[in-house]
């Protein structure tokens, strides 16, 4: 089958966030199951490795990818916006990445079987493809398959900047565009993707109700017969504690022992009192109210007064540095603060800690659990998302009612089972034995590119 994969980003060449992760990962395993696969994505300032007279790159055995040039567009520090908020002309950026899109497909002659596009930035592409190429015979029966990997970000623009697209007016209506008064990019390739999916079969229900919709709840309930969910994958080749190369000590099910030289050493990292006795809870996170920091924030003087430790480390919302660190000089004993990206701090957290804590008001799909399942680090987390298709009372701690009180609860029986050794090794070696890999996510995109084509 041949495959045009279309993304904003995609690793190695730019990323800001998750999407970036999943659009170089699955098409290297749709290309081992011997797929056809192509990526296209624009031209960034921040891609390095290209030279002026060079438009394509190769990454895995054969996938090409491909760069929408225009210096107008991309040629900027920034992916989507600066220290100033969003570019303002992101409509003509990623409306012109669309339509050179389509156009570049049959100038390398590929005609795919499906293009398969990531979130508001590529969700012109099948508009335009029913809308302006529907003559033309190249593009005759081309499927498309759209990627929601956040519901929140929707990509929405003023109506009078609609012209812009060079579509007929008559588009702009609320079976179609219009989303209050506005230009809604994403609801418009929901209405005209073949199929839709997102990065878990959880959320995919959760965004058909008016708490995780984000206001397009009714038009994806429309489109309920064929939306799907599908987990993102784990590159086990990174994320391995085999072959950490950022560990203190690599161990596996066989000698998980030494993973306790891991939290000894992740104690010292972060002055903590090196007591293996005392249960470890881990976080590498976004600091937002999204990512469970509200409850927590309102909870974190009562946890630290537990017989408990924590490492926290991540950056975003000013206000958690604030309280954090506030708590973090009144207990420096109990919690160790890092404002900051470390890669390496991160892999001694899954190493070392026991219990990885991820309370998450909603999770789309999320990779801390995953990564702390592969090191025997037991997920505790909010039932949301890919976290309730990951994590249950086999391998984790699960709390359903999101409060303060009930991720206290939670904390209060993850702390208690540590504290039985043999059955929080049976435990952890359970984790270890959970496998989320993109091969496994692949074969189940391709199903759905064959449910797409059947249409």
């Amino acid at each position: 089958m041949r495959i045009a994969l279309c993304a904003s980003e995609a690793v190695p060449f730019a990323k800001t966030g998750g999407l970036a992760d999943v659009a170089g990962a699955l098409p290297l395993a749709l290309e081992n199951l011997g797929q056809d696969v192509i990526i296209i994505m624009p031209a960034y300032k921040t891609i390095q490795n290209l030279t002026k007279d060079i438009s394509c790159s190769i990454i895995g055995k054969n996938i090409k990818v491909y760069f929408i040039e225009n210096d107008k567009y991309f040629n900027r520090d920034g992916l989507y916006g600066d220290k100033n908020g969003d570019y303002k002309d992101n409509l003509d950026r990623f409306s012109y990445y669309c339509k050179k899109t389509l156009e570049l497909l049959k100038q390398i002659n590929f005609k795919a079987d499906i293009i398969h596009i990531h979130d508001w930035q590529a969700a012109l592409i099948p508009v335009y493809l029913e809308k302006l190429y529907q003559k033309d015979n190249f593009y005759k029966d081309i499927k498309t398959l759209l990627t929601i990997h956040n519901i929140g970000y929707q990509g929405l623009f003023a109506k009078e900047e609609f012209p812009k697209l060079g579509l007929d007016w008559s588009l702009f209506n609320m079976e179609c565009f219009e989303f209050y008064g506005k230009i809604n990019l994403l609801k418009a390739g929901i209405v005209f993707s073949d199929i839709i999916n997102t990065v878990s079969p959880t959320y995919s229900k959760e965004i058909q109700t008016k708490d995780f919709g984000y206001g397009l709840e009714g038009v994806l309930n429309k489109r309920k017969g064929w939306l799907f969910g599908i987990l993102n994958g784990l590159d086990y080749t990174i994320r391995n504690p085999e072959s950490d190369k950022f560990i203190a000590q690599n161990y596996s099910k066989e000698n998980i022992e030494d993973k306790y030289k891991n939290k000894e050493n992740l104690q010292k990292l972060c002055k903590l009192p090196v007591n293996l006795g005392v249960p470890l809870f881990g976080i590498v996170s976004r600091l937002a109210e999204q990512k469970g920091f509200d409850i927590l924030a309102q909870g974190i003087e009562e946890i630290c007064r537990r017989d408990l430790q924590l490492v926290i480390l991540g950056t975003g919302d000013q206000k958690y540095y604030n309280i954090l660190g506030d708590i973090a000089k009144k207990y420096p004993k109990v919690i160790s603060l890092h404002l900051k990206f470390d890669e390496s701090l991160a892999h001694n957290i899954y190493a070392g800690s026991d219990i990885f804590l991820m309370p998450s008001k909603y999770e789309p799909c999320g990779l801390g659990q995953m990564i702390s399942l592969r090191y025997g680090t037991i997920p505790l987390v909010f039932k949301t998302g890919g976290l309730a298709d990951t994590v249950n009372s086999d391998n984790g701690f699960v709390f359903q009612r999101y409060s303060k009180e009930d991720l206290i609860k939670a904390i209060d029986r993850a702390a208690k089972a540590y504290k039985s050794k043999d059955k929080w090794r049976k435990v952890a070696l359970q984790a270890m034995g959970y496998n989320f890999s993109w091969e496994e996510s692949g074969k189940k995109y391709i199903e759905l590119y064959e449910k797409a084509k059947g249409r």
